[in-house]
């Protein structure tokens, strides 16, 4: 059986995955551009996502073997998500300026939080918001503000555009809960791969494979599909075992960055005032979710002292004296959100040490436990 991810986090070795992940599949934008003019989109996907899975499946034969319980279903569920967000976005393409629909798809970074929120109940800081905001500016940079061509608008391609947003947003939450319960990120990456592979197969067979014609051609297929889906697919998986799904999103959303800079480098496009603007957003975020928040003062206790039980007093020291009257387990007042029967009081243990010794929650009567 494979072995599992690591249960320890590790927040940098998760972002510099997620990091190549968003410069792989940034620099697969240009080329799927290109190799779309000679061939049909349903064939190319169903090409790129099926030598994904082959590649993978070759490297490791037998990684689907002895999976535990759950870990084909989560797959599945992954795979189902993020290929009819694909297929979906691929369809409305037609329909939307460029801009127009990079700008809708990558409105899931700001997705990603109030989804989580509204379905998990997942909360975040203050930090995080402020880069989910930087990074929602810097995507407005990168697309409206370089302007669109004269193309009108389609409303239904629009909310087909949205559509696949938010399943790329949930698709993102699936993951990180994947990532937290330690599935084995490469059996989890095979079996989503071979279902969008499936899925596209199903759009493109009717009408017959058609296969690359130059060997310039098939090195894309080649780039697109080892590096961008099999390689990018399996960073992801195991970076956001080690990064939060809300983190991992704002990091992905420097793609329009590469595939910026792969288009000034390959052909010679000139970078913008917009451009610029975009590209200081996108690392402002980035260095927002990735760098360490603030450390506790020198001098501050961070815990119990050594030897101390569960309320902070060394082994030895019985609790003394009665607490005041009208006072619950806890030793406060039953006015006090501390005190026994209180829903607030119940979520954390009263006796939890605090170098102060005060009840940490508020508001609070302000006693120190009895004793």
């Amino acid at each position: 059986m494979a072995a599992p991810v690591s249960s320890v986090p590790r927040p940098l070795l998760g972002a510099a995955l997620l990091l190549f992940v968003s410069a792989a599949w940034g620099s697969a934008f240009p080329l799927m551009k290109d190799l779309i003019a000679r061939m049909p989109v349903a064939d190319l996907l169903a090409e790129r996502y099926g030598l994904a899975t082959l590649v993978l499946l070759a490297l490791r034969p037998g990684c689907l073997r002895g999976l535990p319980e759950g870990t084909w279903p989560t797959g599945i569920l992954l795979g189902l998500l993020f290929g009819v967000g694909q297929t979906a976005q691929a369809v409305a393409l037609h329909d939307l300026p460029s801009p127009v629909s990079g700008f809708t798809v990558g409105s899931y970074v700001v997705i990603t939080p109030i989804l989580g929120l509204a379905v998990l109940g997942t909360r975040l800081s203050r930090r995080t918001w402020g880069a989910v905001a930087l990074a929602a500016v810097a995507l407005v940079s990168f697309t409206l503000l370089r302007g669109t061509p004269g193309q009108d608008v389609s409303l239904p391609a629009l909310g087909v555009t949205l559509l696949a947003a938010v399943l790329y947003s949930a698709h993102t939450l699936v993951l990180g809960a994947s990532g937290r319960a330690r599935r084995d990120a490469y059996a989890v990456t095979v079996i989503q791969l071979g279902v969008i592979a499936a899925m596209t197969g199903v759009l493109a067979v009717p009408d017959g494979l058609t296969l690359p014609r130059t060997p310039g051609d098939w090195a894309i297929l080649g780039h697109l599909s080892i590096v961008a889906c099999a390689l990018g697919f399996l960073a992801r998986s195991f970076g956001q075992a080690h990064v939060p799904p809300v983190p991992a999103a704002v990091i992905l959303s420097s793609q329009p960055l590469w595939v910026t800079a792969l288009a000034a480098v390959a052909y010679g496009e000139a970078l913008t005032g917009s451009v610029l603007l975009g590209g200081g957003l996108i690392a402002a975020a980035m260095l927002l979710v990735v760098a360490p928040g603030r450390r506790p003062a020198a001098g501050a206790s961070a815990g119990p002292p050594a030897g101390a039980g569960r309320t902070g007093r060394p082994p030895g020291r019985r609790v003394t004296g009665a607490p005041p009257a009208g006072a619950g387990r806890t030793g406060h007042p039953s006015g006090c959100p501390r005190s026994a029967g209180s829903r607030r009081g119940t979520r954390r243990s009263p006796w939890r040490w605090r170098a102060p010794g005060r009840c940490p929650r508020r508001p609070c009567c302000g006693r120190r436990p009895a004793g």
